[in-house]
């Protein structure tokens, strides 16, 4: 099992031998930008939830080639036999320490397509070596914290609980998808190793197996209340969920006999709606109005909203599989280009050509700058930080044009690393969660949300690409 701390060389072969050709072609040292973002939102939706940046320093502050690791380059080759790698590249590597000027968009903030999540302009060697480990580091979370805001959106304020590491993506998956579905809004997870890491709060009492270890399900339920009296919730469908309903009940009045009380119920098959209604009658008839009705069971967002729709008494969602594996769309499509690169103290914007609109890049040294008026986001500007006329207006991917009118703003990209130094204070899990939280609320009655290039912007892009044609 992988266990180094040290990520440089979670990176594919081509990254390695470009860096090779910037440094034997002596083009390394070249000042570059790239642009770290996403073409489409995820699930089909409207907007993602950034997530991934805390990884992203982490990454950044350790990345060193160590010995281990030159040695194992040293021994790779090419196709003629030889070593792929001569000695001297191996040294330089070997000394090589991360001095880009890095910002991001802070984890938590309701992004869409083409906006750079995270930019990066330094030597060309060094910002061409983080495209594969950065992609990797924002692309999961960031789908994770989206598929879990919308979860927590369709809840309608009820509690969300992230169920999903037995079936999650490997350890780090696990560990991954459990931070981002906090930060994406849910209340706490079942994953004690995440709870522990990332200060998140945990919650689970017990499985079916607990139940099918006792001659009958009474005396289960009547054992586990004796040994977590301050901590039952009991999983009622092992054999015949109106039955198991009951008996929780009656281990309930027991417990309220002793000074504790029975925190709830959890259902986890069958018509989830009939019987929540069932569990409801049966636990306000007893005296447990308060009593929690937790359902499970391959839940997401859709099967949420039907089960509102449809009447259901649930209180709290358990949420496993379809969260941690973001089981309808497995991966977000993050992209990492080059936009500009220096030469001759003169900035050269380079824009990705594709038949497929969707696929030209945008050049420049862009940032974000998210207008507001009277309080509410009204719309989303991408420009050219050296553009020194900029305008309000801009060009929404129907070349259609848009003046945004604003009272005040904001640009998203902020400060990480200044050559090579942390700037940036890492806010803690609960407090991208609240941030989160708070986009959601901002955005939630938003139909139309323009985003677009800055007009300035959108000419020049036109330019270099009639520029390139001929």
């Amino acid at each position: 099992m992988f266990k180094s701390n040290n990520l440089s060389l979670l990176t594919d072969l081509y990254q390695l031998t470009m860096a090779y050709g910037y440094w034997k072609n002596n083009i390394h040292k070249k000042e570059a930008v790239f642009h770290l973002f996403f073409r489409k939102n995820p699930f089909q939706g409207t907007y993602a939830i950034a997530c991934g940046l805390a990884s992203v320093i982490d990454y950044i502050q350790d990345f060193h080639f160590s010995t281990s690791d030159i040695e194992y380059l040293s021994q790779l080759k090419g196709a003629n036999g030889k070593v792929l790698f001569e000695s001297t590249f191996l040294e330089y590597l070997s000394h090589l320490k991360i001095d880009c000027t890095i910002d991001a968009i802070p984890e938590g903030t309701m992004v869409f397509p083409h906006q750079p999540l995270i930019r990066i302009k330094g030597d060309l060697l060094q910002a061409q070596l983080l495209e594969t480990t950065l992609l990797n580091l924002v692309n999961f979370p960031t789908l994770i914290a989206t598929k879990a805001a919308r979860i927590v959106s369709a809840a309608e304020g009820d509690e969300v609980l992230e169920f999903g590491l037995r079936r999650a993506q490997g350890i780090d998956g696990g560990l991954s998808a459990s931070r981002a579905a906090y930060i994406g809004g849910c209340h706490a997870t079942s994953n004690v190793l995440a709870g522990k890491i990332y200060a998140i709060p945990i919650k689970g009492t017990h499985a079916h197996s607990w139940v099918m270890s006792f001659e009958d399900e009474q005396e289960a339920f009547r054992a586990y209340a004796e040994s977590m009296p301050n901590n039952c919730v009991f999983l009622v469908d092992t054999y015949n969920t109106v039955e198991g309903i009951k008996k929780a009940i009656q281990i309930g009045h027991k417990l309220r006999q002793e000074g504790h009380e029975m925190l709830g119920i959890r259902l986890d098959s069958g018509d989830l709606c009939k019987l929540s209604i069932i569990a409801r009658q049966l636990l306000d008839e007893a005296g447990f109005p308060k009593a929690k009705i937790i359902a499970s069971n391959d839940l997401d967002e859709y099967a949420i909203q039907k089960l509102k729709t449809q009447g259901a008494k649930i209180n709290v969602w358990g949420i496993g599989t379809r969260l941690s594996t973001a089981y309808d769309q497995p991966a977000l499509g993050g992209v990492y280009k080059l936009a500009a690169i220096r030469n001759n103290k003169r900035w050269d914007y380079k824009v990705k050509r594709s038949e497929e609109l969707i696929k030209t890049s945008n050049p420049g040294i862009l940032q974000v700058k998210r207008i507001f008026h009277k309080g509410l986001p009204v719309g989303d500007i991408l420009y050219n930080e050296l553009e020194k006329n900029l305008t309000s207006s801009i060009i929404d991917k129907d070349e259609k044009e848009i003046v945004l009118h604003s009272s005040n703003s904001k640009n998203l990209l902020v400060p990480i690393f200044k050559k090579g130094k942390l700037v940036y204070h890492s806010p803690s899990a609960t407090e991208i969660r609240a941030q989160t939280l708070e986009q959601l609320e901002l955005f939630k009655n938003i139909v139309l949300y323009p985003q677009g290039l800055e007009k300035n912007l959108f000419f020049l892009k036109k330019r270099i690409l009639l520029e390139k044609s001929v």
